[in-house]
């Protein structure tokens, strides 16, 4: 925050001469103005307002300002093609931004007037200085720890061969359990920039228990509502499952390694003669080998996302109801967002920030 007050009386003298002088160029008295109306108080947000430029932009002169007093308002960003900053400066800054990764433009901006004493005026000038010399805005990914390659090849190539082997009377399910709650979930949308867009906040305290299971063929769900997810609603699912397709010979059903999926008394019901149902198991901290979990997120986009349910009973229907029979009826539209396109995760792929 920038405290008002910061002028001397003589720099505040100096500042209203410039923005009184009819010959002085117009991008200075700008600069002159802005920093005598934040000694007044005024935010930076106001006074970009007023003057018609960015926040960051007002920042930028302050800074400019704090380093070189009012001289300091008469060094500019000469923009375009040119560049103020000489080779070696390029690569001492390219060096920084790698190794710091700041997150702002006006961070990096701060930099270079600290480092060389130039200030980047023009926000969309200095982004394509740092385009021009290889550096982007970058949004980090999540990985899960402890990815073990290759594992993940070795199931990539278990389930291929399972795939291409299958029989007539047999299929492959993927299952798993997820926990919705019943809140909100804001995200970017277009709208009029008339408008401040808001939700009111429900308590987000009650959520809904669902295990599931998936199949990517026809899109057919199996998915149940219970109590809690343990082994009692692995049992439950398995049985479903069975009962759902009483005609295949084999069911091979792909989970993750939750405790409650290996738990005795799966086990123990696994051991009768004429069980049809299969478990594999997906390798350890490997969700993106599940194509269930994409069927969260799609749920997700449907139903939580920007969309808010007065009752908690309203939104437990409309959850169960996308994933019961809007999945299945419009497959086709959203069997390109839940597939079992794999591939395979390596730490090595990434710099992993710490």
């Amino acid at each position: 925050m920038i405290r008002q007050g910061f002028l001397s009386a003589k720099d505040h003298k100096d500042l209203i001469a410039q923005t009184r002088d009819g010959a002085c160029p117009s991008r200075l008295t700008r600069r002159a103005n802005a920093l005598v109306l934040l000694d007044s108080g005024w935010s930076c947000q106001e006074i970009a307002v007023a003057l018609l430029v960015d926040d960051d932009t007002v920042r930028r002169w302050y800074e400019l300002f704090i380093a070189g007093g009012v001289d300091g308002l008469t060094h500019f960003d000469v923009g375009g093609s040119a560049c103020q900053l000489g080779d070696e400066q390029l690569l001492q800054l390219k060096a920084w931004v790698i190794k710091t990764l700041p997150r702002t433009t006006r961070e990096i901006g701060a930099y270079i007037l600290r480092e060389f004493g130039v200030c980047y005026e023009s926000r969309s000038g200095l982004i394509h200085l740092l385009h021009r010399i290889g550096l982007d805005y970058r949004k980090p990914k999540i990985i899960p720890r402890k990815l073990d390659p290759q594992k993940q090849q070795e199931f990539i190539a278990l389930y291929q061969k399972i795939l291409n082997s299958l029989s007539t009377d047999e299929l492959i399910l993927f299952g798993d359990a997820v926990h919705p709650t019943h809140s909100v979930r804001p995200t970017g949308c277009w709208g009029s920039s008339e408008d401040r867009l808001a939700f009111e906040q429900t308590s987000g305290r009650q959520r809904m228990n669902i295990h599931g299971a998936i199949d990517l063929e026809t899109g057919q769900t199996q998915i149940l509502e219970v109590e809690t997810v343990d082994a009692q609603s692995t049992l439950k699912l398995l049985k479903s499952i069975e009962d759902m397709y009483p005609t295949m010979a084999r069911i091979h059903l792909f989970l993750d390694n939750a405790r409650y999926h290996h738990a005795k008394l799966v086990q123990d019901w696994m051991k009768a003669a004429d069980r049809r149902i299969v478990l594999h198991f997906i390798p350890a901290y490997c969700p993106h080998l599940n194509p269930i979990e994409r069927l969260w997120r799609v749920m997700h986009e449907n139903i939580t996302h920007n969309r808010c349910y007065d009752k908690f009973a309203e939104f437990c229907e409309r959850t169960l109801s996308f994933l019961r029979e809007q999945i299945p009826k419009r497959w086709g539209h959203f069997c390109d967002s839940i597939t079992d396109n794999f591939r395979v995760i390596s730490p090595k792929d990434f710099r992993v920030m710490t």
